[in-house]
């Protein structure tokens, strides 16, 4: 049985992590960075707190000239892609149903989660196939199959389009050497997710620990009794990225501390 280096088990890679300046996107790239990995972040603002051993590349990845643009930066400077986690995502529609939405809100949605990913995948897929080694981790939610109708509608339907069309997507290179794997995460506590706490507490005039319990309820309840933090999610993907688990493609992962009621 080949012996694996765990501190080191990346090195030599080349890894493209999308939205990887905050959250858990910045978590998925400094433990690639941790493993060895050569780590390119992208996003459409710079990080606040800087990390000189992240590369980065300003985009706009819900236009097709903002991935074409990146896929060009990362293989004119550094000749192929080893790994990429399309992390970007999230909903910024408004609350009410479905006749709150506009199609601009759909559109926007759409383009963000679904069609960023699968334009990143058409850039670098061929270059993986022609070496036959390759990793695409497509970061998914649970909202794919337990979805928040009064909120997160496209977004919702977006992750489960994303979803079909990555077990879809492995059955088709999966045979030529190129992994791809999804990931359906729960709550994630961030930054982002603290700041809307805040704001929830402010508006209901409550706590900002009665709000969060109050989200917990809204998604039927998190049997582990709280959201997950970064570093939890970047710890799996940095394991599914790993030559540990190279035989390990076309599954779905989910880390929802026991969210999910169904098996």
């Amino acid at each position: 049985m080949e012996q694996f280096n765990f501190n080191n088990e990346l090195s030599g890679k080349i890894a493209l992590v999308t939205g990887g300046t905050k959250g858990a996107g910045r978590a998925i790239a400094e433990r690639l960075l941790q493993a060895g990995a050569t780590v390119i972040v992208t996003a459409r603002n710079a990080p606040e707190k800087k990390n000189s051993n992240l590369h980065f590349i300003a985009s706009d990845l819900s236009k097709a000239e903002g991935a074409q643009n990146v896929v060009s930066e990362v293989l004119t400077n550094y000749g192929r892609l080893d790994i990429l986690i399309n992390n970007i995502g999230g909903s910024s529609t408004p609350a009410g149903g479905f006749a709150a939405l506009s199609d601009a809100d759909w559109e926007s949605t759409l383009q963000a989660n679904l069609l960023a990913p699968i334009r990143l995948d058409r850039g670098f897929l061929p270059q993986m196939i022609d070496r036959k080694t390759g990793v695409i981790i497509h970061i998914a939610s649970i909202q794919g199959k337990l979805p928040l109708y009064d909120s997160t509608l496209p977004y919702a339907a977006a992750k489960a389009g994303l979803r079909n069309y990555s077990k879809s997507l492995s059955n088709e290179v999966a045979p030529k050497g190129v992994r791809v794997l999804t990931i359906s995460p729960g709550w994630i506590n961030t930054t982002a997710s603290e700041a809307w706490l805040g704001e929830i507490a402010r508006n209901s005039n409550s706590t900002v620990e009665e709000a969060q319990q109050g989200v917990m309820d809204a998604l039927g309840g998190i049997p582990f009794g709280r959201p997950a933090e970064p570093e939890e999610v970047a710890e799996l993907i940095g394991f599914l990225v790993s030559p540990r688990a190279n035989y390990l493609t076309g599954t779905e992962y989910i880390i929802d501390g026991g969210t999910v009621p169904t098996i």
